[in-house]
Formats: structure tokens, sequence, C-alpha cells
């Protein structure tokens, strides 16, 4: 295992506008501003770099160009506007893909669930499979498996090609904030990437409570957090009795196996058919996904939460596989939540009123706002922009495009404290190398297993907070080296579609002394400044760790210098 330097290491997690930076021969640009404050503390040079930085997953050869044309505000305002943008490059491009074409009841209708499949089997052949069931076995794991593979390539490459950068960058942090894990069952593979296309992205810059509403009602969030199976407590009112005719009905398509005594797992489908109340959901609501760890609520605006939501659950595949209210789940009683009362003797209403309570919470509004300027500002966002913020969203009853547009052009977001003060997730990472050298998408796989590599496996977080959204979440030594080794990698040219010799005018910069090729690699994928310990590493190329760079081929000349660059400090920040 090769070491990194402390000193290099020093240097990757403490980078801040502080440092001492050398520019590149860059021409300062004049831009129309259309609304400029003189509360911005960043040069206009630099407020076009750090929109670019923090409102795509990086910039694109000639973003910058096309951002000083429009002004930074002006773009800033496009952005906040998806519907005006043409993106049809990226839905073409992912609408050839079977995951974005089907919603997710089609797919677990069409591809038969392999657990499902080998309960039927087993059930029928006395537990033995015969070649042929084994044969049917693999097929149905396959097609399972494509489906996630497939789910992952495509929030890659709309991440990476999409011109709605803002609106891409708003869906990683929406399904960061509602995350789902895929390995929480055979199920939920076949609910992701219905969750990020219909339910997320398009509510990605809207109101909050349809957003919310959306994903409480998605199959995606309903597996992952059990409530599909979270019914009364035994005791408790429901609007129809377990033993009525239309709940007979019902428990053999939900869950067939307990209707099944001959199937294996029918004890275990028995189980969760009277298990009762799960609070799993009613507690993230409330944690997690609107008023926060300290918004004020009890354990029994827990409890009470949960029994609002009973009866929110799945239907089978063959009735659609989409949200459904089942009567007979449902705790009828009176709930008293957040000191609202939820009278008796309904259904489905109770939780759209919970919705409807929490949506509204001053608290949540504090909890957003401080996650939306934690994710665009600093990890330690100041309490007068968070109150901005939640105000914005109090008044605009939740309007999300009014409260990014809040953040997003305040003068913290334009300070210099803020420049380069957050550092990258290895998504971002990866997403922004890539699109730093024009890649195009990749239809495999092995990109999004590039992020998961670096730490953080799409749709791959098992505890439903999320990924870190603070630099101590990815700044481990191991993790800073993986960094750096990715930027070598790409540079030896093993990172699909991305060719490290794409740089426009490459061929003659290949020509040109190092000082003149820094400067282009610094113009071109730094934003145009950089430390003197980063422009020394990029004059020198003795990067601490390059001695002992067994594993990958020498590198030297331009490709080394631009891999030294893709693992710099100034790269790895935005």
């Amino acid at each position: 295992m090769r070491r990194l330097a402390p000193a290099f290491a020093l240097v990757i997690a403490g980078c801040s506008s502080a440092s001492t930076r050398v520019a590149s021969p860059v021409v300062v640009r004049g831009e129309s501003m259309l609304a400029a404050s003189t509360a911005r503390t960043q040069t206009s040079d630099q407020q076009a770099v750090h929109a670019l930085s923090r409102l795509t997953f990086g910039a694109r050869p000639g973003d910058l160009d096309r951002l000083h044309a429009m002004g930074t505000d002006r773009w800033i305002d496009d952005q906040l506007h998806p519907e005006r943008i043409d993106d049809a490059k990226a839905e073409e491009w992912a609408g050839e893909f079977e995951v974005v074409q089907k919603t997710a009841a089609q797919l677990e209708n069409e591809y038969q669930n392999p657990g499902v499949l080998a309960s039927q089997l087993s059930s029928r052949n006395a537990g033995a499979l015969t070649r042929e069931d084994s044969a049917l076995l693999r097929h149905a794991r396959q097609n399972v498996r494509r489906i996630a593979e497939e789910a992952q390539v495509t929030r890659v490459g709309r991440a990476l090609l999409s011109e709605r950068q803002l609106q891409e960058v708003m869906t990683d942090f929406w399904l960061n904030h509602f995350t789902v894990f895929a390995g929480k069952g055979i199920r939920e593979q076949y609910y992701l990437a219905d969750y990020e296309n219909r339910v997320v992205r398009p509510r990605a810059l809207g109101k909050f409570r349809d957003l919310l509403g959306a994903v409480a009602k998605s199959p995606a969030m309903l597996f992952y957090l059990d409530n599909w199976e979270s019914a009364a407590d035994s005791g408790r009112p429901r609007l129809d009795g377990v033993n009525a005719p239309i709940a007979r009905r019902a428990v053999p398509r939900r869950f067939p196996a307990a209707a099944n005594p001959s199937s294996p797992v029918a004890p275990q489908a028995q189980r969760r058919l009277r298990a009762g109340l799960n609070e799993n959901y009613g507690r993230e609501l409330l944690e997690l996904h609107t008023l926060g760890v300290d918004g004020g609520y009890t354990q029994q605006d827990v409890i009470n939460a949960a029994r609002a939501l009973t009866g929110w659950t799945i239907a089978g595949p063959r009735q659609g596989g989409s949200f459904t209210f089942t009567p007979f789940m449902h705790d009828a009683g009176e709930k008293q939540v957040l000191g609202h009362r939820l009278r008796a003797g309904r259904g489905i209403e109770d939780g759209e009123e919970l919705l409807d309570i929490v949506a509204r919470h001053p608290s949540t509004a504090h909890h957003i706002a401080f996650k939306l300027a934690r994710r665009f500002v600093s990890d330690t966002p100041s309490q007068t922009l968070v109150d901005r913020a939640a105000a914005t969203f109090l008044r605009t009853d939740g309007d999300l495009r009014e409260v990014v547009r809040t953040i997003v052009t305040s003068p913290e977001f334009f300070s210099r404290e803020a420049y380069r003060a957050k550092v990258k997730s290895p998504f971002e990472v990866v997403i922004s190398t890539l699109r730093a050298l024009d890649a195009p998408p990749d239809r495999s796989v092995r990109t999004a297993q590039l992020v998961a590599g670096l730490g953080q496996p799409v749709y791959g977080r098992q505890t439903p907070d999320g990924w870190p959204e603070t630099a101590d979440g990815w700044l481990g030594t191991g993790a800073i080296l993986n960094r750096i080794n990715f930027g070598l990698l790409v540079a030896a040219g093993r990172v699909p579609g991305a060719n490290p010799l794409s740089l426009p005018g490459a061929d003659m910069l290949r020509q040109a002394a190092r000082d003149v090729q820094v400067d282009a690699v610094v113009t071109a994928f730094l934003g145009g400044d950089v430390s003197s310990v980063t422009r020394a590493v990029l004059l020198t190329g003795k990067n601490p760790l390059l001695d002992t760079a067994a594993t990958l081929p020498p590198l030297r000349a331009l490709p080394q210098l631009i891999g030294l660059a893709l693992g710099s400090p100034e790269f790895q920040r935005r």
C-alpha cells in the first residue's frame, strides 16, 4: 500500500481560499452581470468559476466562455428554470434504457422476482430444483441485476450529459435526503429508476409538499422503510376488519406466500401480516425528511405519525405495483401529532394531513434551508443565511426554486470564504473529471463502479441519513489516496470514454515548454488559479506518490501533468 506524504495530505484537506495562490496568465474577462451585488467579495471571474463548480457537476470545455457571454446571474436564473433548457441529447440517451422507458410496475410484472420464483419452484417440486428450474432462476437473477445496473448507469449518465445541471445537482441532493438502499431487497431493484425519474427529478425544484407526498407514496420509500407492511396494532380500530370480505381477498394479492401453506416462506409472510405498527418511516419522516432531529417532536408524535400512515402500501405487481391505500391495515383511531388532532374514522386523509403539517412546519423550513445552504455554500453556513432561506421557504409555501435562489445569489454564496470551500463527494469527483474531459456517457456499469471504488456506491447508502455532506466524511487518508490514484488512472487512459489528450489544442501543447503546459492545464481544469504548492508539483512532476506508483504505467509529459491536476486539492474541491 502506498503511503501518502503527510504534507501533501494536509494540503488536500486544508486547501482553501486562504492558500497562497499564483494566478495563471488568464485574461480577466468583462461580463454583464444582471444584478451584481457590491456585497459579493469574489472577483467576477471567481463568481463564474464558483457558479459552475457549485451548480453543476463540473465545467465542460467551453462552459466558462458560455457563462461569461451570458453573465453569471442570468445563467443562474436559467438553471433555476430547467424547463427553459433544451435537454434532448440527455433525454434521448437515457431513453434508450429499459428502466427509463418502463415504470417500476411494468418491470416487476415483466421480470419475475427471483425470490418469488424460487419459492414457487421449491413448492412445486418439494424443495428440489430441476436443471430447467435452475436455468429459469439464473435468467431471473440476470434480469434483476441488469435492471439494477441500468439504474446506476442512467443516473451517472444524466449527471454527465444533461444541460439542466442544477436540476441534476438538486436531484442528487434529494436522492440523498430521501435516500433508499438498493440492497434492501430484490423488490427495491425494480423501484430505483422509477423513483429517480418519475418521483424526484420532476419535483427537484418544485414545491416541497409535492415532493414529500410523491416520496411518501413511492414504492421505493415504502419498501425501504417498511411502511408497506405497517398495519394497525391489535386492539386498534380499523376501517375494515381483517376478516371482512375485501380484506380476505386482498391478503393473497399482497402476501401470496402467506396464503400458500406449502410455500417455504409462508411462516415469514404470515408473521409480516400480523406484524402491526412499524415506526420506521414515521420516525425518519420527522427526524430526517422534515423537522430534523431537534425539530421539537416527541416519541408519541413518531408513533402517531406511523399510525396515520398505516395502510399506505404497495399493490402487487399484477395489481399495478404502485402505491395503494389498504383500509383493513389502517389505524382509524384518533391521533395527536405535533399538537394537531387527526380525528377518528378517517382513512388516507390521516396521512395526507400529516404531510401537510410537517411540510409547512417552521422546523422543516429551517432543516431544509440549513441542508441546502450546507450543500451550496459551506459546511458551516451562517445562521443569517439559513434564516433568510427558511423565511423564503415559509413565505413561498416551500417553493424550492425560490429557496435555492435565495441561497445561490446571496453574498455568502459569492464570498471569498465560500470559494473552493466544499470537498467534492466521490460522485462529484468522477462526474466532474469526465465533464472536464468532455467524455461521453458510459453505457456499461464501469463508471458507476469507479464511484463505488471511491467510497460512494450509487444507491448504496444503507442507512437513511444519506451520504456525508461535509468534508470530514470524505477526507480520510485512504480516501485522499484513492482520489489521487483516480486522477492517475484517467491520465493513463484507463477510464471509459475519458481521453486525457482531448484538451483543446493538445497536439500543439504536447510540444510546448513545461510552464506553458502548466498554464494551459491550470486554465482548463483548475479555474485558472492554484496554490503555490500545487503549481510546484505540476511544474516539477514530483508528486510525493509517483516514486511508489507501482500499479500504474509510467506517466510523462502532458498526460502526467493532467493526472496530477485531477488529483490536486483544487480539483478535489468545488
